[in-house]
């Protein structure tokens, strides 16, 4: 079935595109997760955060999370990233299971946590410095990450100076920096302006293009996951559960020009009547006035 009739089935794919899903499945199952459940306890009682989550995510594959508000995003990517501990379940990476924070997994949060003593270099090397790497090879090899985020030019820079889109090139290459596995990206780019985000979400693609890397990225952005992903992961909200695992049929290599690509609408269309279904009423907004009506005010 369509999902618009104007647009074409999100199902329907290239024999491009069809090769390159038959390649991802043969890889190697970088993340497992397995009946991944979270609890937490309130003044209210028992609240359910995220209910047999179960999926995996394949070596250099681009997996995004998206759904609606309190569907429990940000909770999944910090089970994954070792910074909670589940209620139930299980994750592995690369058949290793997950018991707390380790160099096999990078994170990549919305906010700025870059050192602001430090330069650019100086929080590039901090990882690998606090694993024992010498002074030395740890200074050349965080030059080399600098270069690949385009900031060579900024290394001695302290990250009051830079621009938003600029700490969180920092940020990234200070998570690759540790040579993780598997990077978890929970909403990188939600706290920058339009023109901005667009412009990360090329350097994003850029980099993962050079990086043995595979990267779970949250996001509430539409438009983000499709031009990022080769799979979309949805869930549903209250609590958490898998809805369904989208194959985002648009080719590779990305560029802006297929936002009005039919295949990027027809997944994007499809996606946002999994969070937002037909006919789903709506609440309207509760007004407070504050002035006399004025009729010519609409």
């Amino acid at each position: 079935m369509k999902t618009d009739p104007l647009l074409p089935d999100y199902r329907e794919q290239t024999p491009e595109v069809a090769a390159r899903f038959a390649r991802l499945v043969k890889r190697p199952v970088a993340l497992e997760v397995s009946g991944l459940t979270k609890r937490f306890e309130t003044p209210r009682g028992i609240v359910t955060a995220l209910d047999d989550v179960s999926f995996s995510v394949h070596k250099r594959e681009l997996l995004s999370v998206i759904g609606p508000s309190g569907c429990g995003k940000s909770t999944l990517v910090r089970i994954l990233a070792g910074l909670e501990t589940p209620s139930g379940g299980e994750v592995k990476v690369y058949g290793e299971p997950v018991s707390g924070p380790g160099p096999d997994r990078g994170m990549v949060f919305q906010g700025y946590t870059l050192f602001p003593w430090r330069t650019v270099k100086e929080n590039v090397m901090f990882g690998p410095r606090m694993a024992g790497t010498s002074a030395f090879t740890a200074d050349s090899e965080a030059r080399e990450w600098i270069e690949l985020v385009g900031l060579s030019k900024f290394e001695n820079a302290y990250p009051h100076q830079l621009s938003g889109g600029m700490k969180q090139r920092v940020a990234i290459a200070r998570a690759l920096a540790n040579q993780p596995r598997v990077l978890f990206m929970d909403e990188p780019f939600g706290a920058l302006d339009a023109q901005t985000r667009c412009q990360m979400q090329s350097y994003l693609l850029e980099i993962w293009k050079n990086v043995d890397i595979t990267i779970v990225f949250i996001t509430h952005d539409l438009d983000e996951a499709v031009f990022l992903s080769d799979r979309i992961l949805v869930l549903d909200a209250n609590p958490g559960r898998v809805r369904e695992v989208v194959e985002v049929p648009v080719p590779r290599p990305r560029s802006t020009e297929q936002l009005f690509d039919p295949s990027f609408l027809g997944v994007r269309k499809h996606i946002d009547n999994l969070i937002h279904p037909p006919g789903q009423e709506q609440k309207e907004a509760p007004v407070l006035r504050m002035a006399v009506a004025d009729p010519d005010v609409v």
